[in-house]
Formats: structure tokens, C-alpha cells, sequence
């Protein structure tokens, strides 16, 4: 059955790409590789793209561990790309208090719908717009650091892309609250399993 097949080019996609988060760190923090570190966070992003592209195009590409695996990651590049441009001082820390709050904050409405028996809600249009402008914004600030005047523009665009990426984050989250307020009215409690 394809749902079950673990070997397919999104799934190596995303395990490529959860192996380059260490990489990114080490050339980011400790090598001072900036130009390389924007290349990796460019081929995430456009990796992301493909595989979610590949396995809605090919039913033989899609599978329960992708469905899984890539948004794991996409969790993990939300936490460690922001930290890092912040440890880098690339970014400000409220630019990480706002992204990860607002996850904190979401994390914590899981128990309310496993009570109801979900797992999770849809991801809404709002969000994946928002986490393209992240994914876009967040590259361009850190590719702005270099000295010239082509760094200042694509530093300008870069943050154009991160501020209203902010914005689509934290109002996708309030919709997902407003979502899972609708859900904890109009759903009974799932009930146990013995």
C-alpha cells in the first residue's frame, strides 16, 4: 500500500533536510559561514516546496511517515532557525517570543482536542502563507548581513517578508484558538479506550 512505504523522494527530502539542521547550526554558530548557512536554509525551504509538491502530485509518493515527518521539521526549522539568527544577533529576541509563544500557546490546546479525539486541525491557507514568508524572510536576513549595497536591499525585503509573516503567524494562531473553541462546543468528549 503506498500510505505505508517509508522509502520515497519526499520522505528523503525531509530527512535530508532534518540532517542539514545541525550542519546550519555548526556553519551559522561556530564556522561564521554565513553564505553557506543561507544556502542551506534556501535549499530547506525549496525542498519543503518539492516534497509536499512531489506527494500531492504522485499518489505513490505520499505516505503516513511524510504526512508526519515533514511537518515535525518544518517545527524544528521554526525553533532552531529563529534562535539561532537570534543567538547570531541577526534578529531581535521578540521576533523568537512571538514565533514560539505562539506555538507554546498552541501546543497547549492539544490536550482539549485529544479529549474530543483529535490529534490535530487542518492547516489553514493563513498558515502555510505565513510559514512561506518566514521561510523567505528569514533567509534574506541573514543573506543581508554581507557588506554592500545589494545586502541593505535584500536585507529591507527580507525583513518586508519576516514582519508580515509574523503577522499571518499569530493570526493563524488565533484562528486555530477560535477553531478549537468551535470544536470543545460542538464535539463530545471521545471516550476512552480500554
Amino acid at each position: 500500500m503506498a500510505g505505508d512505504r517509508v522509502l520515497t523522494v519526499p520522505n528523503v527530502l525531509s530527512v535530508i533536510r532534518l540532517v542539514l539542521v545541525p550542519v546550519f547550526l555548526y556553519l551559522l554558530l561556530v564556522a561564521d559561514a554565513t553564505a553557506w548557512a543561507v544556502a542551506i536554509l534556501m535549499f530547506s525551504g525549496a525542498s519543503d516546496w518539492a516534497d509536499g509538491k512531489i506527494a500531492r502530485l504522485y499518489d505513490n509518493q505520499s505516505s503516513r511517515l511524510g504526512e508526519l515527518l515533514d511537518p515535525a521539521v518544518d517545527r524544528i526549522y521554526m525553533v532552531v532557525v529563529p534562535v539561532s539568527l537570534a543567538l547570531a544577533h541577526v534578529i531581535p529576541w521578540w521576533v523568537v517570543a512571538l514565533l514560539l509563544g505562539r506555538d507554546v500557546v498552541l501546543a497547549g490546546t492539544l490536550p482539549l482536542l485529544r479529549s474530543r479525539g483529535l490529534s490535530a486541525l487542518p492547516v489553514t491557507y493563513i498558515g502555510k502563507a505565513a510559514t512561506f514568508a518566514l521561510m523567505s524572510g528569514l533567509p534574506l536576513v541573514l543573506l543581508g548581513q554581507f557588506d554592500g549595497q545589494w545586502s541593505r536591499v535584500v536585507l529591507a525585503i527580507g525583513w518586508g517578508f519576516l514582519i508580515w509573516g509574523i503577522a499571518m503567524y499569530l493570526w493563524s494562531g488565533v484562528l486555530y484558538l477560535i477553531q478549537v473553541a468551535m470544536v470543545m462546543r460542538s464535539m463530545p468528549r471521545a471516550r476512552a479506550r480500554v
